[in-house]
């Protein structure tokens, strides 16, 4: 049997209250970036019942309508049904702005002020960042979260088709895989939670997750006759959304990196500009962790780095690979210095991310997608990585 374990994920839908508030500050932004690539931005939402606050830190010359963004994101998820209380159109959107602290910008800005041991571009904040990746999936993901992350596109995809008027946009999926030596073999559970209309029969929804969702997504040959579907465990679920429910940004951070298969330093992701270590580092640090894997170099390969607000250089840098790399660590670990810078300034260089792109991470998982503007996706390090060694 060797060794045998069941390891589980989640994703949610565009239209789970956090992920509203997600997807709000990320419009927030990009609508900054797109007039101002230097912007500085830490953006944070609230939503619930018909109600949404936006507040947060923005220092920018970009000119914004808060409330125009925060309703063409509201709409373009699926909230515009007359049975919603929260409503694209009638929810009342609440702004808390103000600019980034002074104190904070000295920290980060490249220039030499009292007290600052440099004139460098500082991290944005303390912290720790991971990056992971293995070679179990074609996008070099853990199996458990891609897989739920395909049920949730799924349903999107057609209750935006119009196909199911009885979806509403709120809604969770789940995944257990069952693993042999560290190897899906099967997948042992399924869970799909999707609101719906008042009309809709319970037993068509289970039929249609089953049906026209799960056995068109996952992978047939880890479904087995053992496999448990649970589709609307509760029986009912018409009331979703904020109206169900507080939605705050980064409350998803498990569902927006590894679902639980690779560690995670804490910081969300969402509203923040790339001087932020806590979005640009974990991006930085999937991508040489992506290239490791490409690069054939381990099976699996976490990277940790670690800054200081205001330093230009991570206090460290942490490389691990679970017993599966192909050459010693130490050397995996000097090949990725020499590839690779790790100063805020040079991830931002590195990975082109002043620009208006993150509304496309927001949802379904900040890694894994095929988008060529998500640079810390691309593993055109690897030639680089072998010649390094």
């Amino acid at each position: 049997m060797g060794n045998r374990y069941i390891f589980s994920s989640e994703s949610v839908g565009e239209g789970h209250p956090d992920k509203v508030a997600d997807t709000i500050s990320d419009a927030v932004l990009d609508a900054c970036l797109a007039q101002d690539k230097f912007s500085r931005v830490a953006c944070e939402t609230y939503v619930k019942s018909n109600v949404v606050i936006v507040g947060g830190e923005i220092t920018t010359k970009a000119k914004l309508d808060f409330v125009k963004i925060a309703r063409d994101a509201i709409r373009e998820i699926g909230y515009v049904n007359d049975d919603d209380v929260f409503h694209a159109d009638k929810v009342f959107v609440n702004v808390l702005v103000t600019q980034q602290s002074a104190d904070i910008a000295q920290g980060v800005d490249a220039r030499k002020v009292k007290g600052k041991k440099t004139a460098q571009q500082g991290a944005g904040d303390q912290g720790l960042m991971f990056g992971y990746a293995s070679n179990e999936t074609p996008e070099l993901m853990p199996a458990p979260i891609m897989f739920a992350h395909r049920l949730g596109r799924a349903l999107t995809k057609i209750r935006k088709s119009g196909k199911c008027p009885w979806l509403r946009p709120d809604a969770k999926s789940q995944v257990s895989v069952v693993y042999e030596n560290d190897k899906p073999v099967a997948i042992s559970n399924v869970v799909i939670s999707t609101q719906h209309a008042a009309d809709a029969e319970h037993k068509d929804i289970e039929k249609f997750c089953i049906e026209e969702v799960i056995k068109k997504v996952l992978p047939k040959r880890l479904l087995t006759g053992k496999t448990e579907f649970l589709i609307n465990p509760t029986g009912r679920f018409v009331v979703g959304g904020p109206q169900g429910d507080t939605g705050l940004t980064g409350r998803k951070i498990i569902v927006d990196s590894y679902g639980g298969m690779g560690r995670h330093g804490g910081g969300a992701f969402s509203g923040k500009d790339a001087t932020k270590v806590d979005r640009s580092a974990a991006y930085m640090a999937r991508w040489v962790a992506k290239n490791v894997v490409a690069a054939k170099l381990a099976a699996r390969c976490e990277v940790q780095f670690a800054y200081a607000i205001g330093h230009p250089d991570p206090v460290s840098v942490h490389v691990e690979t679970f017993g599966t790399a192909t050459v010693p660590d130490a050397k995996i670990i000097r090949a990725i210095n020499r590839v690779f810078n790790f100063q805020p300034a040079e991830i931002i260089d590195q990975l082109n991310l002043r620009r208006p792109i993150y509304s496309k991470t927001t949802n379904y998982g900040h890694f894994g997608k095929s988008d060529k503007d998500l640079t810390w996706e691309a593993t055109n390090k690897v030639a680089a990585l072998l010649k390094a060694l």
